[in-house]
This record gives C-alpha cells, sequence and structure tokens, in this order.
C-alpha cells in the first residue's frame, strides 16, 4: 500500500515538474519572441538601412525568426511532454497521409507562404516601391508571408495574396531609375497652324518648373527631349502627341494635368482651335418625298 502511494506521489511530482515546465515555455516564448523584435526595430534605428532592398530584407528576416522562435516552443513543449512526444511520434509516422490531406485543404495558404518567401529573395519590389498591380496602384506598405499591403493615391489599403502577385504583371515605377517618360495628347483643328500649336506646347513644357531638362535621350527613337509630334489625323481635328521627362510617377501625373490646363489657356490667346465634334442636322420637311407607285385599275 506505501508503495502505491509513493508510486501516485512520484507521477504527481513527474506531472507538476512537466506542466511547470510547460507553463514557463509558454511564458517564456513570447517574452523572447518581443525581446527579439524589439532588438530588430532597435538595428532598424540605429543602423543604416537607407536602401529599400536593405530595409525590405531586414524586415523579411524579423518575421522569420520570430516565426522560427514560437516554432522551437512548441516544438519544445511537444518534446517536454511523454505524451504528446509519442503522439507527434505517431503523427510523423503518418506524415505521408496527412501531407496530402493538409497540402490540398490548405494550397492557396502554402502557395502564399512559399510565393512569400520567393518575394522576399528575389525582390520585384521592396518596401516604399510604387507599384501598378491587378489593375491597382499605389505604394508597398508591408510584406507578409501571407499577403503585400498596398496604400493606393486615395489611402486605401489593399490586401493582395502573394501567390496572385506572383503570377501578375507588375510595373514597378520605382526600381533603379524612378524618372518616367510622360507623354500627353492634344487635338487641334484642320484650320489651325501646327508649326505655332507646337511651339506653344514645347514653350509651356520648357516653362514647367518639375519638367526634367534632358535634351538626349537613348530609350526613345528621338534625340531631342522635350519633343511634339503629330499623332494621329481624326475625324475631326489633328493629334498630337509631346514628350518630356518627369522625376517620378506622381510627378508625371501631375505635370501632365497642369499642363493641358496652361496649354489650353494658350491656345485661346493664340488662337488655336480645340476641334469638336460637327453634326449636320437635316430636318425631314426638306426632304422630297418619296413617288408612290399608282396602283393599277
Amino acid at each position: 500500500m506505501d508503495l502505491n502511494i509513493q508510486g501516485i506521489f512520484n507521477i504527481l511530482n513527474l506531472f507538476n515538474q512537466q506542466m511547470w515546465l510547460v507553463l514557463f515555455i509558454v511564458i517564456i516564448t513570447p517574452i523572447i519572441a518581443k525581446i527579439v523584435k524589439r532588438a530588430f526595430f532597435r538595428i532598424e534605428k540605429t543602423s543604416k538601412l537607407h536602401r529599400k532592398r536593405d530595409i525590405t530584407r531586414h524586415v523579411m528576416a524579423r518575421k522569420v525568426t520570430i516565426a522560427m522562435i514560437y516554432l522551437l516552443g512548441l516544438g519544445t513543449v511537444f518534446y517536454v511532454i511523454p505524451e504528446l512526444r509519442a503522439l507527434s511520434v505517431g503523427l510523423f509516422a503518418g506524415v505521408g497521409v496527412m501531407g496530402l490531406v493538409i497540402g490540398l485543404a490548405a494550397q492557396d495558404a502554402l502557395s502564399n507562404i512559399i510565393a512569400g518567401i520567393s518575394l522576399a529573395i528575389f525582390q520585384p519590389f521592396r518596401l516604399g516601391d510604387r507599384l501598378k498591380i491587378s489593375g491597382e496602384q499605389g505604394i508597398v506598405e508591408d510584406i507578409t508571408f501571407r499577403h503585400t499591403v498596398i496604400r493606393t493615391w486615395e489611402n486605401k489599403r489593399i490586401i493582395i495574396p502573394n501567390h496572385i502577385i506572383s503570377k501578375d504583371p507588375i510595373v514597378n515605377f520605382s526600381i533603379e531609375d524612378e524618372k518616367i517618360l510622360k507623354y500627353i495628347d492634344i487635338s487641334i483643328s484642320y484650320d489651325s497652324d501646327i508649326d505655332l500649336s507646337r511651339k506653344i506646347i514645347l514653350e509651356e513644357i520648357k516653362k514647367h518648373p518639375a519638367v526634367l531638362k534632358i535634351e538626349d535621350s537613348k530609350d526613345i527613337n528621338t534625340t531631342k527631349l522635350p519633343v511634339v509630334r503629330m499623332r494621329r489625323l481624326k475625324d475631326n481635328g489633328v493629334s498630337l502627341r509631346a514628350l518630356f521627362w518627369t522625376p517620378d510617377q506622381p510627378t508625371a501625373t501631375r505635370i501632365g494635368y497642369e499642363l493641358l490646363e496652361s496649354i489650353k489657356k494658350r491656345f485661346c490667346k493664340e488662337g488655336v482651335e480645340i476641334p469638336y465634334p460637327y453634326r449636320t442636322i437635316v430636318y425631314k420637311k426638306n426632304i422630297p418625298k418619296p413617288k408612290k407607285l399608282k396602283k393599277k385599275k
């Protein structure tokens, strides 16, 4: 009887030790993760991570490290408790079947994680880059293992899963060289002077303070910028296209709006007509009535 009581006390003592150890691991794991997270933030503030590529890698390294800490804590809990350890061995024995089931059930989640790791390694875009993807345009605010957060010019946040980003074409306005070859199309009437119109457009472009003073360019089939070319002969007028360099995509959009306004005002002063559709209305009373066939008797 005494041996049975002693055995029960030993089992309870061992159980209490395991529970205290598990409780310690459960408490210490988030604390270690928080300390590591703060250390990464401190490094980001104190070190000179000015390049977007370095910042993006640092953020992804922080997220991977924190995820590994939690996985290590979970694995330690499984190792400490014998029952869970035996269960884990049984689970690993059937990992082939479970892997197939989990793979089918969480196909999108796994593809997002794999795509997120791929984005972190190859970096088609970085934090702070301006993108156009899936019909949306904005600045990259965050990159996680599951999704990427993009802030639009309307200050809206778009959450795009990583596996969609890995498939769709990406227009990156910020990578390598941010300057944009901007163009605006302007129509004039057939009666207007083309040379005068070209002169006015070029003067307004050169007068704008944000337009880059780059005359030679190897990127397009011309040797002098800004330039105005005839683009098309339309039904109601002549279409002209002006090409010029701008510092970046947001500035290019703003310059386009401002130049359209200033050119319109100059056209009004100089007598250059902007065409609009002409319509000739024919009233039915002016049309002679068709002759009717006479009925045979």
